[in-house]
């Protein structure tokens, strides 16, 4: 084999400006997930000398032959009972560069039952790798993780068909497993797909490409992790600055200072330009950019910094700059997709939090509308679902399934928000179109969701306008 990718540099200009990739992976049980991120540490030399001892002894103790062998494996099933049980159980972040690119990779469990696991993983991925065991092919289990990543909206993905040597690296074995994933993938809307064949286990276009394969002429992994575009081009996106803070020094120094602090979420702002502060609608212009190391004329995201308005209008927490000649949608009805993330199913009328940006406001759950079968990526809809009775999430005595969301479902809710919010649709803001649903008595995150629009509203027809009665609302406090 022949090294195909420089892993070093001396050079420290290189290194300073190097890009980032986050990325995720998913593969069913023993498909070599564990293997593969091994591999990619492993080779880039991104293991320190203390792991990798600690990993060698854990390798002889479990029967392995050769003094100084490594199970890769064991480099990220960090739990002991992801190692005892060979699989991957919660999400964990890897940390790895080249001189090229930095990485941040996300290690997300396979089995169905971690589903929620997965989408918080892949919920920052620029790019997934979905892994396939060249013996079995396109499973059940790759299509919903195929599912979940077009449904994050996940920019690009890598179908890395593993296993290859145990299948003597038939190139028609390859076509069959890529050809397959392509067509459901073109189905549900992923585009950017790139089928490698490899060998975790040995190395085989991992990192360094393979004589094995001489009918194979694309890029190694890494050579196309290494390539893959990244980032977003902020001059092309909408400004959105969700504030975090609002700064008032009141100092000798600083005794007039008011300056909005926070993170700008997507697009560029620059002194002068006119902005509408949201929901309230006042207007005003940025007349300072203020960062730790002095002023800047423009910043764009996600860089963090405090701007200055020319007028003394209404700013706090929770509310977000936009351009003030765009339209932006700003209501308090919220219909979204949603996987449900905690123990306890969804009830139907119940007091909740919601979370958009940096704002949290009251809400009421009015309808949990449809539910995707992740199993056969149908939907299933459900029409005429009576919001005004509270359903026991408790009682089992019924032979009925409930009309909800249970552990790591995926459906379409609307919620009934106290206080507007800006709603961008996730598919075409995916900074701002996100949130959360929370429970107000002890905090938990019951679901992540998605503002809008998505996979399934693709995959299925958008069920009829509810008409329940809305007075209901306001006996609820909403």
């Amino acid at each position: 084999m022949t090294t195909t990718t420089e892993l070093a540099s001396s050079d420290p200009t290189v290194h300073a400006q190097r890009d980032l990739l986050r990325l995720a992976t998913a593969g069913s049980v023993d498909d070599g997930k564990s293997t593969l991120i091994g591999r990619l540490l492993y080779d880039t030399k991104s293991v320190l000398a203390d792991q990798l001892s600690a990993v060698e002894r854990a390798t002889a103790a479990r029967g392995g032959s050769e003094v100084g062998a490594v199970d890769l494996a064991l480099l990220t099933d960090g739990l002991r009972a992801e190692r005892e049980q060979g699989i991957t159980i919660d999400v964990a972040y890897r940390y790895f560069s080249t001189a090229r690119r930095a990485f941040v990779l996300a290690d997300t469990p396979g089995h169905v039952q971690y589903t929620r696991n997965m989408v918080t993983g892949a919920s920052t991925a620029e790019l997934a790798i979905v892994l396939v065991d060249a013996r079995k092919g396109v499973l059940e289990q790759t299509r919903r993780h195929a599912t979940i990543t077009a449904l994050l909206g996940v920019p690009h993905v890598v179908l890395a068909v593993n296993k290859m040597d145990l299948v003597d690296f038939d190139e028609a074995t390859f076509r069959t497993i890529a050809d397959d994933f392509a067509r459901y993938a073109d189905a549900i809307g992923l585009t950017d797909v790139r089928a490698v064949p490899l060998s975790a286990l040995a190395g085989d276009n991992v990192v360094d490409r393979s004589d094995r394969t001489p009918w194979y002429d694309g890029p190694t992994l890494l050579e196309h992790l290494e390539s893959v575009p990244v980032g977003r081009d902020a001059h092309a996106e909408a400004f959105r600055f969700p504030v975090q803070v609002v700064i008032r020094p009141r100092n000798a120094e600083h005794p007039d200072y008011r300056g909005y602090a926070g993170r700008i979420a997507s697009g560029v702002v620059r002194v002068g330009d006119d902005v509408t502060v949201l929901p309230s609608g006042k207007t005003s212009t940025v007349t300072g950019i203020d960062t730790f190391d002095g002023p800047l004329d423009e910043a764009h995201a996600p860089q963090s910094v405090t701007l200055r308005l020319a007028d003394d209008v209404d700013v706090a927490r929770g509310d977000v700059l936009v351009p003030t000649r765009e339209t932006v949608t700003v209501g308090a009805d919220l219909e979204g997709t949603v996987c449900w993330l905690a123990e306890r199913r969804s009830v139907l009328g119940a007091r909740v939090l919601v979370r958009v940006g940096t704002r949290t406001v009251r809400a009421l759950l009015r309808e949990v509308n449809a539910r995707l079968d992740i199993d056969t990526q149908t939907v299933e809809v459900w029409d005429g679902v009576d919001t005004q009775y509270t359903v026991d999430a408790t009682d089992t005595s019924s032979d009925t399934a409930p009309r909800a969301l249970t552990l790591n479902a995926i459906g379409r809710v609307r919620l009934r928000l106290a206080e507007p919010v800006v709603l961008d649709d996730y598919a075409t803001h995916r900074s701002t179109g996100g949130f959360l649903v929370v429970d107000p008595a002890d905090g938990t995150t019951l679901a992540a969701g998605m503002i809008g629009p998505t996979l399934l509203d693709r995959l299925t027809p958008t069920p009829p306008p509810s008409a329940a009665d809305d007075d209901w609302l306001a006996g609820a406090g909403i």
